[in-house]
Parts: C-alpha cells; sequence; structure tokens
C-alpha cells in the first residue's frame, strides 16, 4: 500500500509501505479520510515520534475491507471510525474503565501504524461504525468530538448554566455544540480568530467574544448579568485562556481544562485566589473513553451525527489535501497563525 511514512523530523515521505496483515479480533480498514491532529504536528516538525519509520494520524474513517478470525457483528464494506487508544485491558485502571488513564496501552499513529495510509489495522473492539448519512470527513471528526464530549462528562456538566468554551479549534467548537446539546443556558466562545467564531455561532453558539479586544471581559461577563460562567472549558491549552478560565468562572462553578499547554503554566497570587473565593472545581480531561469501551463518548458521537443535532460545517476545515501530499500539509504549521481550522488527508 502507500502511506505518508515519517522518517525523521520534517521527513515525510509518501511510499510504498507493506500493507497490515489481518489476525484473529482485529479489523482492517480501507482508509477514506484522515485529520491532523493538534498532536502531530510535533511528531512530524518538532522531534516529537516515538520512534521512526512511523506512520502516523488517529482521527480516521474508512470502509471495512476485511475481518480477523473471531470478529462478530463487524463485516467488510462497513462505513467506521476507529478509536485509536489500544489498552492492555489488565491493569487497575482498565478494570475501573478508566481507559485512558492505562500506563501500558499502545495507541495507534503514535506507538503502532496509524491512518496516513491506504489501510490502517485495529482491534475489533475499536471500530465504531456509522450510517450512510454521515459523511467520511464526519466519520474523522468522531475523535475530537469524543474527547470534547469526555470533558463535560469529566466536569460533571449540568444543564440550565452559562458555559464558556475558551478556544474555538476543533475541539473547542465540539466542546460548545455539546453543551447546547446537552442543555445549556448559553453557550460562548472565545477566540483571537473572528473566523472561528462565526463558525461557532453557525453551529449553535449563542456568543462569541473576540479575545483581542480590551473590553471582552466586560462583554463575557454581560452575557451573565455579572456572575460568571457556571461551566467554563479551556480547549485551547494556552497559559493565556488558562487563567482567563479562573476569572471568568462564577461563584460555585465547574471549570475543565481539555487542552494540554506546551509552556510553562503560572498564576499571581489574585488568579490563584480566584479558585478559593469562588470555590469552584476544577478538573482536568485526557483523552475520550469510558465503559464499555470504547465508551458512551463514541457511541453518542456516532448517534447525534446520524440525527443532525452534531453538526458539521465547512469552516471546520482549514483545507483538504490528497494523502499524497501529507507533507506539503504539515509544511502550513510553520506559519504561525497560518491554519484556521482542522486539515484533512483524503484517499481516492
Amino acid at each position: 500500500m502507500k502511506a505518508a511514512v515519517l522518517h525523521g523530523n520534517e521527513d515525510l515521505r509518501y511510499e510504498e509501505y507493506d500493507t497490515p496483515v489481518v489476525r484473529p479480533g482485529h479489523v482492517l480498514v480501507r482508509v477514506k479520510a484522515s485529520g491532523i491532529c493538534g498532536s502531530d504536528i510535533p511528531r512530524v516538525l518538532h522531534h516529537g515520534a516515538h520512534s521512526y519509520p512511523i506512520v502516523l494520524g488517529h482521527e480516521f474513517s474508512g470502509v471495512v475491507e476485511q475481518v480477523g478470525e473471531g470478529v462478530t457483528g463487524i463485516a467488510p464494506g462497513m462505513r467506521v471510525s476507529g478509536a485509536p487508544l489500544v489498552p492492555c485491558m489488565q491493569c487497575a485502571d482498565c478494570a475501573r474503565g478508566d481507559y485512558a488513564l492505562c500506563r501500558h496501552y499502545s495507541f495507534i499513529g503514535s506507538r503502532q501504524q496509524g491512518s496516513f495510509a491506504d489501510y490502517v489495522l485495529l482491534p475489533a473492539q475499536n471500530v465504531v461504525p456509522f450510517g450512510e448519512n454521515v459523511s467520511f470527513v464526519q466519520g474523522a471528526l468522531f475523535e475530537p468530538s469524543t474527547v470534547a464530549l469526555h470533558g463535560l462528562f469529566q466536569n460533571h456538566f449540568r444543564g440550565g448554566e452559562h458555559v464558556a468554551v475558551l478556544g474555538g479549534g476543533t475541539i473547542g467548537q465540539f466542546t460548545a455544540q455539546w453543551a447546547r446539546i446537552m442543555g445549556a443556558k448559553t453557550v460562548t466562545v472565545f477566540d483571537l480568530n473572528e473566523s472561528r467564531l462565526e463558525v461557532a455561532r453557525r453551529l449553535g453558539s449563542d456568543a462569541g467574544i473576540l479575545t483581542s479586544r480590551g473590553n471582552f471581559r466586560e462583554e463575557a461577563l454581560a452575557v451573565t448579568a455579572g456572575k460568571g460562567f457556571g461551566m467554563v472549558f479551556e480547549t485551547a491549552g494556552s497559559p493565556v485562556t488558562m487563567r482567563m478560565a479562573f476569572e471568568l468562572a462564577a461563584n460555585k462553578a465547574h471549570v475543565c481544562f481539555i487542552g494540554t499547554p506546551h509552556t510553562d503554566l503560572t498564576f499571581t497570587p489574585a488568579q490563584w485566589e480566584c479558585m478559593n473565593r469562588k470555590e469552584f472545581r476544577l478538573t482536568g480531561s485526557w483523552m475520550s473513553y469510558s465503559a464499555p469501551f470504547p465508551g458512551r463518548e463514541w457511541q453518542l458521537t456516532a448517534h447525534e451525527f446520524a440525527t443532525g443535532r452534531l453538526r458539521f460545517d465547512e469552516g471546520l476545515l482549514h483545507a483538504v489535501y490528497p494523502m499524497e501530499k501529507a507533507g506539503e500539509a504539515f509544511a502550513l504549521y510553520k506559519t504561525p497563525g497560518l491554519v484556521a481550522g482542522k486539515l484533512m488527508l483524503l484517499n481516492e
């Protein structure tokens, strides 16, 4: 088969690669669409891969090509997405259903061959079918949608609250949508990019606030009549928005950090005291899994995409490239701020 193979830093080659051999309990999927995740960028551009050569890619969809011995309920021709985590299923964390916390895991697209290829092999339990009314591009967005929904569950989401989503990237857009679906009183998305705020409004958010404006905090508090937001989700992984989450939270709020920072994070005493004085609850969220594996995050994503309540908008995508142009797609990330949405790689 053909695959985009990473041989070293900034050395991504579209070339011949061994087609995975189907094993018992596994499913071979012919990849139709695969998204570039933010975690793929340092792997390609900043010496971030675990080993070389490696085929990256873990946000994908496609068609079942072949099923291994012992696989039931999955047949060739089915349209599917795939959960990339491969937990050990033996440790105490897995026994509790906390698969994302497994310390003995593998991961499709970082520790084993991923979806930047014609075919990808995955355990049958990782296969998530979807219907004809869900596109392959939507199927490749299952993974970021599930990350967003897991954050709501981790934050003990409650309806009827004013919700703030800090960061209008892919995960932020899905976080806002899930909050709307699950009964938020209002949903407000914060971002530096007006085009992302426009997408958020089209997808059902009540307000989009441009944080480059000097008075954006006053604008934000006006949404909640000065009380602050009862549910706050940080999705950008930026120290700026992480501190902002403390400021925007209401008394007794729930605050969740979904984004992952890549630089040191510091708070002034006054900023940190927000948590003490407001007595809000702060939690983190990691990946997107629950019991039974891969979890309700994946099943609900498939269901709500099918019903249309979870929406796709072309504005979620920055650009679409053929898989053979994967190197050109990654090169866009060398220009800071250029990429404003998901980059999607397609196979014919």
